[in-house]
């Protein structure tokens, strides 16, 4: 009935932020509407999160499936005591990367609903940067479950016209706080064990989290792979094709001197043959690649500003009706990890190696 009830068309507001639109966006969250909001990552789509129908709302508008846990974010620590038991490991992690695109996964407690962490014991939560977002939280006094504010497996929204493109007439308003910083969602570190382990890589790199805590923090073994059959999604952003344009996706790996004789080649193989090809490379590869559409990704020695364009760059491929889609692979390390992993999800992993 929910999903139903949702699916009826809405008129979608879009306010800057001002008083006024924080007083709207508390109300609608109080009253177990959605709200889309920038952080510094990617924008998200938010419910209360201790509201079991707003959260399912979230599932409706988005087309999520239920098996994929959300984050739940927050304005102030205090807020933490009645969400989970946190873990000792996370306090000097939060000193220096909270606010920040760091989310930690704890043992949840009893008042948060099982469909927010997928009916897991785990529950994911991070305190946002961005301004807009921590005036929101702060304003509805809520935490709030917020995945990205996209339509499941589609390309994160890092502009209010990425989820208005997606979710137009499905959320009642999107505050716009002009385009994301970083522009791939928050690290998630899994606290919950042992051994801290990034389920999913972002602006916080691994040299980062073992810089503070002083030890080894190891990767999942998911993070440059599908998730096996029957595999458990810890962590958002975990499923075997996410991040995805329309079109079909490959990367090409390998020495350079190979990689972009291949990509020009596989590309204009496909414009013979009547598709529309493109090419996504390094800037500094786009005059060999002039003939192939070229969009460039950033500079090959910026991970950082490949993965500020990455999403926008994808959702431009759908417009431009790209069906064959060619790419440029940076090395797994630092923020090219993370860049990698949503490179890989958009692809479903298929990779050619030259």
């Amino acid at each position: 009935m929910l999903g139903t009830l949702l699916l009826k068309p809405m008129q979608t507001k879009i306010l800057y932020p001002d008083p006024e639109a924080y007083a709207l966006a508390s109300d609608l969250l109080n009253r177990g509407q959605l709200v889309a909001f920038p952080t510094e990552t990617v924008y998200g789509l938010g419910a209360n999160a201790l509201d079991r129908n707003a959260v399912l709302s979230i599932f409706a508008a988005k087309g999520r499936p239920a098996d994929n846990p959300l984050i739940v974010h927050i304005y102030d620590r205090a807020q933490l005591s009645d969400l989970c038991t946190v873990s000792p490991l996370a306090r000097p992690l939060m000193d220096a990367f909270w606010p920040g695109p760091l989310t930690m996964l704890f043992i949840r407690k009893p008042a948060v609903p099982p469909e927010v962490t997928a009916g897991l014991p785990t529950v994911a939560i991070r305190m946002p940067s961005h301004p807009v977002a921590a005036e929101m939280l702060k304003t509805c006094g809520l935490p709030i479950a917020a995945p990205s504010a996209n339509s499941s497996g589609r390309p994160s929204p890092t502009t209010t016209a990425h989820v208005l493109e997606d979710l137009n007439g499905k959320v009642p308003l999107i505050l716009d706080g002009g385009a994301c910083d970083v522009g791939l969602e928050s690290t998630v570190l899994d606290l919950c064990h042992d051994q801290p382990t990034i389920l999913r890589p972002g602006g916080v790199t691994k040299e980062m989290l073992e810089s503070v805590l002083g030890r080894e923090v190891l990767l999942a073994g998911s993070i440059l792979r599908p998730l096996a059959e029957n595999e458990v999604a810890l962590s958002p952003g975990m499923r075997y094709k996410h991040y995805a344009p329309k079109g079909t996706v490959t990367l090409i790996e390998g020495p350079e001197e190979r990689t972009v004789p291949l990509l020009r080649r596989l590309c204009l193989e496909q414009k013979q043959a009547g598709k529309k090809a493109c090419v996504l490379c390094f800037t500094e590869h786009l005059g060999a690649l002039s003939d192939c559409d070229p969009h460039d990704i950033g500079s090959v020695s910026s991970p950082d500003e490949i993965a500020h364009r990455l999403f926008d760059t994808l959702r431009r491929l759908d417009e431009e009706g790209m069906e064959i889609v060619f790419s440029e692979v940076i090395p797994p390390e630092g923020m090219g990890l993370a860049v990698m992993n949503r490179l890989g999800r958009a692809a479903a992993f298929r990779i050619i190696d030259a």
